[in-house]
């Protein structure tokens, strides 16, 4: 049976969190919001109990979760060798939503690490989270559903995955970013990174200076090597077909869109179209259903309201769905790179 706790995320009871808490030194799971999306988490030294995360969702078992810390204390604990240029960095990013690979330290275990000899590790900026890792271990999470389903941004989308398959959801209400934490290999020179997320590429490249950008963290291909979570398998996908499409010019994307709307319409298939606050009137008044996703003014809107619109597509009436594309800029980037892997790379480009 699933226990529901429901807290204030900004002022968490902690006598509710510890409930939680002491689930995970039990080896039990727990679902929890942070700032990204919300994680299934086990203690990271409780290797049985991070089996069990791979069962319950399905995860393959060589896709690699984040261990996350509340303190540089935990850090120095999980990691083997943290560079003194390095944690002066992360005291500036930390907590927040930016993950680094590191060599682990002899406390982590294959199972922990997916048999790899680094770890990807962060600290997140979330009250919940933070008090529930301070309240029990470092906690080894991905995010809280069914693997390759849209990531979790509320608690209603847990209930849906895993009801009865973990032992504690706590409900902290809708995440703030939406998507999942920017991750970046710190083992390599320079810097790689592996999935664009709410830290940006432009702030990672004040902090950091040079990062190397492959072609697959653009959601442009899959890696063939899962060193973190995200860089191998197909996520975030609906059970319907979706295609993106991608224009430089808004104009000719919204043309695009709807003629390859009205393509799928002719021949007698229900179409929605995942658009912005800009653009869906243009597709309602073709009598086309739609999915409001945010401003194109604030991707951030875009990025929050993501993952509840790839999740709305199975939840309407209809066979197959359309999403405009998005600027590459800011957070556009993590945008592109999850709508791309939730279409499996069924992608319609404009030719400008």
């Amino acid at each position: 049976m699933t226990m529901l706790i429901k807290v204030d995320p900004i002022k968490p009871d902690e006598s509710e969190i510890k409930k939680a808490a002491e689930v995970i030194l039990r080896g039990g799971l727990v679902a929890f919001p942070t700032e990204t999306v919300y994680g299934l988490g086990a203690s990271t030294y409780n290797d049985d109990a991070i089996r069990r995360i791979y069962v319950v969702k399905n995860r393959p078992m060589d896709n690699p979760s984040i261990v996350h810390v509340s303190t540089f204390d935990q850090l120095h604990e999980v990691a083997q060798e943290v560079p003194e240029d390095l944690e002066e960095r992360l005291r500036v990013a930390w907590p927040g939503p930016l993950t680094v690979i590191l060599r682990k330290s002899a406390r982590i275990s294959p199972v922990a690490s997916c048999g790899l000899d680094t770890i990807a590790v962060r600290m997140p900026a979330h009250p919940v989270a933070l008090m529930l890792i301070r309240l029990s271990t470092p906690i080894s999470a991905p995010s809280a559903n069914l693997s390759g389903k849209p990531s979790p941004t509320r608690a209603e989308h847990v209930i849906k995955d895993l009801w009865g398959k973990v032992d504690v959801i706590i409900d902290g209400g809708e995440t703030f970013f939406g998507v999942e934490s920017t991750i970046i290999d710190y083992t390599k020179r320079p810097p790689v990174l592996y999935r664009p997320g709410p830290f940006t590429l432009e702030e990672l490249r004040r902090l950091f200076g040079d990062i190397r950008i492959p072609e697959q963290a653009l959601g442009l291909g899959e890696f063939k090597e899962a060193l973190a979570p995200g860089m191998k398998y197909r996520h975030y996908a609906p059970n319907k077909p979706l295609t993106v499409v991608e224009c430089g010019d808004l104009d000719n994307l919204v043309k695009l869109t709807m003629d390859l709307a009205m393509d799928e319409a002719k021949r007698g298939r229900r179409v929605v179209v995942l658009c912005s606050s800009e653009t869906c009137g243009k597709y309602r008044s073709l009598g086309l259903r739609v999915i409001e996703v945010g401003s194109r003014v604030n991707l951030y809107t875009v990025a929050k309201n993501l993952f509840h619109s790839l999740r709305l597509i199975d939840e309407i009436d209809a066979d197959v769905a359309i999403a405009e594309g998005y600027p590459e800029v800011g957070i556009g980037l993590a945008v592109m790179n999850r709508l791309r892997k939730a279409s499996g790379h069924n992608i319609v480009r404009c030719v400008d």
